[in-house]
């Protein structure tokens, strides 16, 4: 067993916030072995992780001292079973009691667990008094690391909810996204906030962004508490109404939509980018390229085809955009990572890779979108409207829409592939005939001709095609 992660000094509502923590990651199959002397606050923490649980249909939650096991449901179905073995006589007695079976099928915690003997991989939660203030405890977590790795996170999340004031909120996992950052929605009586949880130093260009945004009245969510060392960052709540979610609901808003979202582009290309962000320029664009040649073209069963794509790219860069100056793009502009706030400005998600680019860049993000279809007379619409509102020469606006259409289409089936293959996310795999039609009406433009040379034999991503990848 080796440990995991320590959380010193933690009073009582630390200790009941690390239990609603853990009440949002926890799952059916998992034991919380709970040690400690008496009065250290096993049966406290219990109570806050059930009580998480179960939020508005929370029971009490006596100490099961005298009747040894307790059982709890929550609104999704599944089973708590919390035990107390103080007064178990022999560890034969955990078949009698239906624990064995239980820990196969429900989240068990159980206090003394050394009273039972051996138990299947636990989650050791271990609560003892502080040293030098016994109303304080020290809590350490111990279990096998890859079964309980993803619990080190546990308590530094504890302690940034806990100094920010939101100690007795609930958590729920958000859904996340195609990088390794995860969130989880916290509510508290009639407030909610939302935490990101990315890798350990790497919020720096998310906060550096979110300044910078809301300095000129853009609406990224506002920062309520950060722990820019670990990673944590506690945010305003812009709520459920993802772009994507609106025009499902209400296809004939599209229009109205797109209209506000490349309006948003006009106003921000209007500031000059930051000197902070990276500059996007046509080496970089031909070499992030590179992961389609690198990854596609043997996965579909033609390695070797599409060497040629990335030196293509540069150079047409060079001779189609090189001219205009860069931009503020947020990279990953399109409808997942818009809020639709009526009519307030558009909230934003998802900008902490902004770079310096062309101004197509971001256009073609919103408008060829990998997760959903664009009507072809909006798509036409929205860049006759970016180009009369900026005044950009329209031809070669649109062979650079073109150029950086293709890059990003070309990118995105190589990370696609990449994450099936290599990371077992074959989700992906179903968007790839869509990026693959817009891959080829960019292609279509005359200016990208030597492109569509380069990409000459590659088959598409038919489904024999993407059979082949999910391996």
């Amino acid at each position: 067993m080796t440990l995991l992660a320590t959380l010193d000094p933690a009073d009582a509502d630390l200790t009941a916030c690390l239990g609603r923590v853990m009440a949002a990651v926890l799952k059916p199959g998992d034991v919380l072995a709970l040690q400690g002397p008496v009065g250290a606050g096993k049966t406290h923490f219990a109570r806050a992780f059930i009580r998480a649980r179960q939020g508005e249909a929370a029971e009490d939650v006596p100490s099961p001292t005298f009747t040894l096991v307790q059982t709890y449901a929550d609104p999704l179905g599944t089973e708590i079973w919390h035990a107390d073995l103080y007064r178990l006589t022999h560890p034969d007695e955990l078949a009698e009691l239906g624990l064995d079976e239980a820990m196969r099928e429900a989240i068990v915690l159980i206090e003394w667990p050394e009273h039972g003997g051996p138990l299947p991989e636990p989650l050791t939660v271990a609560l003892e008094p502080h040293v030098d203030f016994p109303e304080l405890r020290r809590i350490t977590l111990s279990g096998s690391e890859p079964h309980w790795g993803f619990a080190t996170r546990l308590p530094v999340i504890a302690r940034l909810i806990h100094r920010a004031g939101w100690a007795g909120a609930r958590l729920f996992p958000l859904a996340g996204d195609a990088s390794s950052r995860r969130y989880f929605r916290l509510l508290d009586g009639d407030r909610s906030a939302v935490l990101m949880d990315a890798a350990p130093g790497t919020t720096d260009g998310y906060v550096a962004m979110t300044q910078w945004l809301r300095h000129r009245d853009f609406h990224a969510p506002e920062i309520l508490a950060a722990d820019q060392i670990e990673g944590l960052l506690l945010l305003e709540d812009l709520g459920d109404d993802l772009v994507a979610r609106v025009l499902e609901a209400d296809p004939a808003l599209a229009p109205r939509i797109y209209d506000r979202m490349t309006d948003l582009l006009v106003d921000l290309h209007r500031q000059a980018p930051p000197d902070f962000v990276p500059r996007l320029d046509g080496p970089e664009l031909a070499r992030q390229v590179g992961l389609f040649a690198e990854h596609y073209p043997a996965a579909a069963g033609t390695p070797g085809l599409g060497a040629d794509v990335a030196p293509v790219v540069e150079a047409l860069h060079e001779a189609l955009c090189e001219t205009i100056p860069p931009v503020l793009g947020l990279r990953d502009f399109h409808a997942e990572n818009l809020v639709w706030m009526g009519d307030k400005p558009l909230g934003l998600l998802d900008f902490q890779d902004a770079v310096a680019v062309h101004p197509a860049y971001d256009l073609v993000s919103g408008l060829q979108d990998a997760r959903r279809e664009v009507a072809p007379d909006i798509e036409a619409a929205q860049i006759a409207r970016y180009v009369a509102a900026t005044g950009m020469e329209d031809a070669r606006f649109r062979a650079a829409y073109a150029l950086l259409g293709a890059q990003r289409n070309l990118r995105i089936l190589g990370i696609f592939t990449r994450l099936a293959q290599e990371e077992g996310k074959r989700r992906y795999l179903a968007f790839m005939p869509r990026v693959w039609a817009a891959l080829q009406r960019d292609l279509a433009h005359p200016a990208l001709a030597p492109l569509a040379a380069a990409l000459q034999g590659i088959p598409a991503p038919t489904p024999k095609v993407i059979e082949r990848i999910a391996g």
